[in-house]
Parts: C-alpha cells; sequence; structure tokens
C-alpha cells in the first residue's frame, strides 16, 4: 500500500478530553440547590429534577426545582440588594466584571467539560468558541461599568432583572444578559433552562469567589411553567429578558403588557444562507458547515435555509454531499467529533417529525453513509433539496441539523425568497462581487448580516431580529440601553407599595452607614525619612535607568540628575538623557509597530494588567509621590487610585472608540475607520507626576500607538517605578519607552524627529511654542497645553474622547454598490 493510499484511508483516532474533574465537582455539589444572596438553598417544597447526559441518556445529577416562593424569595434578595449596587461607582462594578472574567478563564476548561456533559455540544466549540466569548463578555462589560457615568450620562439602572435563558448556550447566553446587567447597575434573577442548568450553578459559585455583594445575582433553577412564569409576573420585577421559542415569548409579551416591565425578547429565527454564482464554492461549503451543523443546528440564528442560484447549485449540492460524507458524528468529549448530541429524547423526536413532513411535502432527504450512534440524542446531518418556498421545512424552525435548499435565479428573487418568513434574526451572503453583497445586505430584513462569513458573534456587536425574532439587543452600546432607563423616569411601574417602602429604607440606611464610600485604605502617618538605614551598612543605589525597546538602559551621556524631594532631601538620581538616547527609542518604537495590529481587546488584558499589577504596589507609589512632591499620604493615595481607575477607563475604551459609517449621496457606504497615528512623543506635565503619565501613555497605547515619553523633571520616579510594572504586564518590547532628562531639551528632539508621528507636551508656554516651531521638520501633529495646568484628577480634564481623538486619525474607506 503507498502513502497516498494510507493517507486517503486513514481515519481520526480518539481523542477524549477528561471528565473526571468535572465529574467529581458534580458530586460534591448534588444535590444542587438555589442560588439566593450568595447562598444556597434548599427549594421551598425540597423538590428535584434529573440532570441527564444527552449523549448518554443517563443522569447527571439532581438540580432543585424552584415555584413561586422561592421565586418571591430571590426577587426579595435582589430588591434588597439593588439600593446599593445601584450606587456604587463604576469603577467599583468594572473590578469585579474584571474579576468574573479572571476567574471564568481559570475555570475555562471545567466550564467546557461542564457544559458539553449537560447540553451534548462538542468539546471543541465549548473550548474554543463559549467559554472564550463567555470572559469576553465580561471583559466588555467591565470596560462599559467603567464608562457609565460619562458615557451614558442620563441614565440610571432599571431596578430588578428577571432574565430567562435557553439550553444550546447555557453558559454564553448567561453572559449576553448578566454582564450588561451587572455593568449598569442592575440585580438580576435568572432562570436557567430546565436541562442545562450546570454552569449557571458553576458560574454562582464563582460570585462567591469574587466576592459579588450578597443579592446581585440569583440563580433559580426549574421548570418554566413554574420557576419562569413566577419570575415573569412577579410585581417587584422591573424587567424581564428572554431568549427562547416565539411561542413563549409571546406569551411574556402577554403577560407583560400593560404592567410597566420592560421587556426585551430573542426569539426563532429561520436564517437565508444566499449563495451567488461567483462565490468561491469551497469556502461556501465550510461556511455551511458552520451555520447549519455548528451545535448540531440549535442555533436561533442558524443557516438553515440555503439559497442557491440556479446555475451553480448542482454543483455546490455534490460538493456539499461530499463533504458531509466527512463529518464526524458522536461522543461530544472526543475533540476529533464534528457533531455532538441533541439536547434531549424530546427535541431529538420535534426534529424528526419535521423531517418527516418534509418527506410527505414531497422533498427530498440525503443524508450521509456515515454511522450515528445509537446510544443518546444523536441526529445525522441532513440535507432537503426539491422544497417549496412555502413548505413547512422552509418556513418553521427545526432547531436541528437539518438544512433545506432552494434555488433563485436573480439577486432580485433573492431576496424576495430570503424575505419570505416571519423571521427576520439574520443572514448570511456569499459573493466575490462586493457591491452584489452590499447591495442586498439592507434589503434582507435580519438584524445580523454576515458578507462571507457566518455565525460571527462577538460582545461589541449588537445581536437581535426583526419582525418574529424578537425586538432589543444584546452586546454592544445598543444591549447596554436595555438595561437602563432615563434618569428623570423615577415613577416605578408594578412595584407594590411595601416593597417601596423596604427599597426607601435600605436606601436611607445605606445613605446613613455611608455605604456608597468604596475604598478605604490605612491613611496610616509614616515616618519619611528612611527607616532601614543605621544597619551600619548604606542602602542599596536604587539609580533608575531609562527604559527603551522593553529594556533598561544606561543613557549615552554616562550622566545622571540628582532629585531632590519637596523638603530639600535628595531622593535619587535617574539618567539623563540626550539626542542619542531618543534616537534609539524612537527606534524602539517602530520596532513595535505591530502593536496597531494587536486586537482590541488583547490590548485592553494588558491595560487591565497594567493596573492590577500597580494596584498591588499602591502604598509603595503614594510613598514614593509624598517623597517627591510633599503632599500628604491621603492625596498621594488618591493619585494612585485615580491611575488605576484610568488605566481601567481605557482599557475600557480600546474596543468601543470605534469607527462609523457614513451615507453620502452617491449609493454606497464610506466606513470611517479611526487608526492609530503611529510613534507618539510625549511630555508628561510635572503636577501629579504618576496621574498625568498615566493619563497621556495609557490612551496612546490604548489605541494602538508606540510612546516616547519624557517624564516630569521634578518627580521622574513616578514614571520610572513603572519599568517593573511594564516588565511584567506583557507589554510589548518598545510600546512604552521613557527618557529621563530636561524637558524643554528632549521635547525639542522628538518634535524635529521625522519618524516621530505626533508630538504631546504639557509643560511652559514657551516650551509649547518651541514644540510646535519644531514640528514644522514634517508636518507632525502636535498637541501642547499652551502652559496652562490641567485638574487630572478630574475626569473630565483628564481623561475621555478628547484623549483618544488626539491618539487617533481618521481613514474614510468609501464603498459604492449596486447593480
Amino acid at each position: 500500500m503507498s502513502i497516498m493510499e494510507i493517507f486517503e484511508t486513514m481515519d481520526y483516532g480518539p481523542a477524549p478530553e477528561a471528565s473526571s474533574l468535572a465529574l467529581a465537582w458534580i458530586k460534591e455539589h448534588q444535590p444542587f440547590q438555589l442560588f439566593i444572596n450568595n447562598q444556597w438553598t434548599a427549594p421551598a417544597k425540597e423538590t428535584y429534577f434529573e440532570s441527564s447526559n444527552p449523549a448518554t441518556g443517563k443522569g447527571i445529577t439532581k438540580v432543585a426545582a424552584a415555584d413561586k416562593a422561592d421565586v418571591d424569595k430571590a426577587v426579595a434578595a435582589a430588591r434588597k440588594a439593588f439600593p446599593s449596587w445601584s450606587k456604587t461607582p463604576g469603577h467599583v462594578r468594572a473590578r469585579y466584571l474584571y474579576a468574573i472574567a479572571r476567574h471564568i478563564q481559570k475555570h475555562a476548561r471545567l466550564l467546557a467539560v461542564l457544559e458539553s456533559l449537560d447540553n451534548g455540544k462538542t468539546i471543541r466549540e465549548t473550548r474554543d468558541i463559549d467559554i472564550p466569548l463567555v470572559a469576553r463578555h465580561f471583559y466588555y462589560h467591565a470596560g462599559w461599568a467603567q464608562l457609565m457615568e460619562t458615557e451614558l450620562s442620563g441614565y440610571q439602572p432599571v431596578g430588578v432583572v428577571g432574565q430567562i435563558i435557553p439550553w444550546n448556550f447555557p453558559l454564553l447566553m448567561l453572559a449576553w444578559k448578566i454582564a450588561p446587567a451587572l455593568a449598569m447597575g442592575n440585580t438580576v434573577v435568572l432562570k436557567p433552562a430546565r436541562y442545562t442548568s450546570l454552569t449557571a450553578l458553576k458560574f454562582a459559585e464563582i460570585m462567591q469567589e469574587v466576592g459579588l455583594p450578597a443579592g446581585v445575582v440569583n440563580i433559580v433553577t426549574g421548570e418554566a411553567s413554574k420557576a419562569g412564569d413566577a419570575l415573569v409576573n412577579h410585581p417587584d420585577i422591573d424587567k424581564i429578558a428572554f431568549t427562547g421559542s416565539t411561542d413563549v415569548g409571546r406569551s411574556i409579551r402577554k403577560a407583560t403588557a400593560g404592567s410597566g416591565k420592560k421587556l426585551s425578547l430573542e426569539l426563532g429565527g429561520k436564517s437565508p444562507f444566499i449563495v451567488f454564482d461567483d462565490a468561491d464554492l469551497d469556502s461556501v461549503v465550510e461556511g455551511v458547515v458552520d451555520a447549519i451543523w455548528f451545535n448540531q443546528g440549535q442555533v436561533c440564528c442558524a443557516g438553515s435555509r440555503l439559497l442557491v442560484q440556479e446555475n451553480i447549485a448542482e454543483r455546490l449540492i455534490n460538493k456539499l454531499r461530499a463533504r458531509m460524507e466527512n463529518l464526524r458524528i458522536g461522543d461530544p468529549l472526543d475533540k476529533a467529533m464534528d457533531i455532538g448530541a441533541i439536547v434531549s429524547p424530546g427535541q431529538r423526536e420535534e426534529i424528526q417529525h419535521l423531517v418527516d413532513i418534509g418527506v410527505k411535502e414531497g422533498a427530498q432527504m440525503w443524508q450521509p453513509s456515515t454511522a450515528c450512534p445509537t446510544e443518546g440524542s444523536f441526529f445525522p446531518p441532513t440535507l432537503f433539496t426539491n422544497v417549496a418556498p412555502a413548505s413547512t421545512l422552509a418556513q418553521v424552525e427545526i432547531f436541528g441539523p437539518v438544512l433545506v435548499t432552494l434555488t433563485f435565479r436573480t439577486p432580485a428573487e433573492a431576496v424576495e425568497i430570503a424575505n419570505n418568513t416571519r423571521y427576520g434574526l439574520a443572514a448570511s451572503i456569499w459573493s466575490d462581487n462586493i457591491n452584489l453583497a452590499l447591495d442586498i445586505a439592507p434589503k434582507v430584513k435580519a438584524g445580523s448580516v454576515w458578507v462571507n462569513c457566518t455565525n460571527q458573534f462577538d460582545a461589541a456587536c449588537g445581536f437581535g431580529g426583526y419582525r418574529e425574532s424578537g425586538y432589543g439587543r444584546e452586546g454592544g452600546k445598543e444591549g447596554l440601553y436595555e438595561y437602563v432607563k432615563p434618569a428623570w423616569l423615577n415613577v416605578h411601574h408594578g412595584r407594590s407599595s411595601s416593597a417601596k417602602a423596604v427599597a426607601q429604607a435600605e436606601e436611607q440606611q445605606a445613605t446613613a452607614n455611608g455605604s456608597a464610600a468604596v475604598h478605604t485604605d490605612e491613611l496610616e502617618e509614616f515616618n519619611t525619612t528612611d527607616s532601614h538605614v543605621g544597619y551600619g551598612f548604606p542602602p542599596i543605589d536604587r539609580t533608575p535607568k531609562l527604559f527603551i525597546g522593553g529594556k533598561q538602559a544606561r543613557p549615552d551621556s554616562g550622566y545622571s540628575l540628582t532629585i531632590t524631594g519637596a523638603a530639600g532631601r535628595v531622593l535619587g538620581e535617574v539618567g539623563e538623557g540626550n539626542r542619542k538616547d531618543i534616537r534609539n527609542a524612537v527606534e524602539a518604537a517602530h520596532k513595535a509597530s505591530g502593536w496597531s495590529a494587536t486586537s482590541a481587546h488583547n490590548r485592553a488584558q494588558i491595560l487591565y494588567y497594567i493596573a492590577e499589577n500597580l494596584g498591588a504596589r499602591e502604598s509603595e507609589f503614594a510613598r514614593r509621590i509624598v517623597d517627591q512632591t510633599g503632599r500628604t499620604y491621603a492625596d498621594a493615595l488618591n493619585e494612585v487610585q485615580t491611575s488605576l481607575s484610568r488605566l481601567f477607563s481605557y482599557a475600557a475604551w480600546t474596543d468601543k472608540f470605534e469607527g462609523s459609517v457614513h451615507l453620502p449621496p452617491l449609493r454606497g457606504a464610506v466606513l470611517a475607520m479611526k487608526e492609530a497615528i503611529g510613534v507618539i512623543g510625549m511630555a508628561c506635565p510635572d503636577d501629579y507626576p504618576l496621574l498625568g503619565f498615566i493619563s497621556l501613555v495609557a490612551p496612546a497605547i490604548a489605541m494602538g500607538n508606540t510612546v516616547v515619553a519624557i517624564p516630569s523633571p521634578r518627580a521622574p520616579f513616578s514614571a520610572t517605578d513603572c519599568y517593573q510594572i511594564f516588565e511584567t504586564s506583557d507589554v510589548p518590547a518598545g510600546v512604552i519607552n521613557i527618557v529621563t532628562g530636561e524637558r524643554e531639551t528632549l521635547s525639542k528632539v522628538l518634535a524635529e524627529h521625522h519618524d516621530v508621528n505626533s508630538m504631546w507636551y504639557f509643560g511652559t508656554a514657551e516650551g509649547s511654542k518651541a514644540v510646535e516651531l519644531a514640528s514644522t521638520s514634517n508636518m507632525k501633529r502636535t498637541w501642547v497645553n499652551y502652559g496652562r495646568s490641567r485638574n487630572w484628577l478630574d475626569r473630565i480634564q483628564g481623561e475621555g474622547e478628547e484623549f483618544l481623538r488626539e491618539a487617533t486619525q481618521v481613514k474614510n474607506i468609501w464603498v459604492p454598490y449596486g447593480e
């Protein structure tokens, strides 16, 4: 047998994921209780239901079944927690959400295995898609919590939110709903799907780990007909967020009509997957695999209707059948599997029922010859051709691995067939002609339209539908408005008078106790003299070098500058940089230009990491500020804390200061992209030596720029002490470079340098003029203060879009379209 023959006949061997740790965790916790007020609580009626593994049909554990009394208890806990949580500063909420994201990552493998065991989806999907997206949502919304005060001024949290999630993406749907709710200051009562509660219960355990205040998140498991209905109809719930079937969504709308409850619904779909004759068919085939066989087709936006241009239909169908023969169906914990199990026997029977109807109506069914497991709830990938647009298969959401194919001749006909449904959740368009694709996209009635891709999701991008696919959006800034209301709208509808009185009493008590205070620290007096001196040997010399290319470097001049404190005592020395040091720093910054290509999410993580490491040394940094400036320890600590908040702010902004789409008179669109400027030179202010430095560097690197910074010459140690922070925070070499020395001389060198793309200067009026004059050498952008001071502690003056605009430039990309 030849090598080629061996290769062609070679099959995948088993690659099982170990489930022992997940099973041990389940055994340790069973039977699972309700999570109310940060405590595990037995259901009032002591009733439980069995949770099963869809791949085997065998029971995994017992889970509490809540009834109305349990829901009442959970809502009361959330109501009690609301006054305090809603007034907690955004920075504190951001820290909680950030901590949740970190803990999600720490438990990522356990969560992935639990999801596969409980839901039946493949471990590849839970491990590589679901759990990373869960963490991403909490990171992203940590940013919005940080920014709420400025970016959603005039709005306030809705109140107590009831959330009901489906079984197809158990933990991801939880993240979609809980993250924005908490970020905006709401408290939550969440009901997971009956079939898939385990990852929600592990999430509850994570809430205890991060120390989230009691009552902020409550999780009640149980049947929709009991716990779900009780939640929807509860008079003390301010909003309902529901993801599930259109029929249930319709009943919720009826139940809440006239109650004043805010409502968002993400319901069913019958999404078109439109393929034009100029599309790359091999890419289309892989797109179809992702569109309909991802998660066994149990996706509300699954591309379940394949619309193919008539002249390529036969060719595409042949390619698709060949690909289907190679799809692997089996144990969801086997990393070699493409398709796992259907969530329950009942759901499998419903899929089979609709398939039988399709056959009876005259559609032609085809399934691959590969074996489908007989144990558990598995269903083979199925392809239907010869399907009429008005048939049951083309109109009803099957919610399984079943693809129906229809053909069209013209683009107009494709749009007509695509819109021939009561749904409007998503669509996918495939064409190598971008003009055609962008012409069709606005015409398809769908909340999300993907061009030459499918099933793309991100926390920054809103998701939701039209028509019977629901209303409201989840994700992005538009998703935040689902969890806030105008501040002037202070009349609460639907709350009982007794609950109002309780809430008012709680609020008054919180104010009296000063519970809005979020950070206390020892403000003890300390001796500014070196307490360790006097043991018979001198202290270790600590002369900060320059920081260039990720390394500490000796100044080219070989000289140092003596730095004295406010009391006249010598604090130490720093290197005296010169023209050559600036040249080296600029070269290092250019070598790090790949930083701008790093994803915004990754840049945010590094800014968060800097804050994390700086926070661990806040007392040390505060004392250093006292030594240099003579201010009180309380003031210095406030400066450090504000610096931490500023780092969180710009971590939040990395994936939110985005471009826009303009619609000029021509038939087309202009994509306005905000991109990094390049290398930014900056001279930092003397007042607030740490905060001023962070306030300039953070927005610049958040937007993808690299930096050559000159710290305050009066108090440079606050910047040079950051060397180790940057080195241990995964900041790539060359992204931040620091050259100490005489500000006016070094600023002029930076301003004259042809490889510096922008120069920021915060010093004297004369120095501002010199920078602007020197910048004419290559007409670089400048941002100077003309000698005027800023209050760096004030968020209006010290952070925000002004800084981000200075750190970016706009590129307009014109995209005409139309046939």
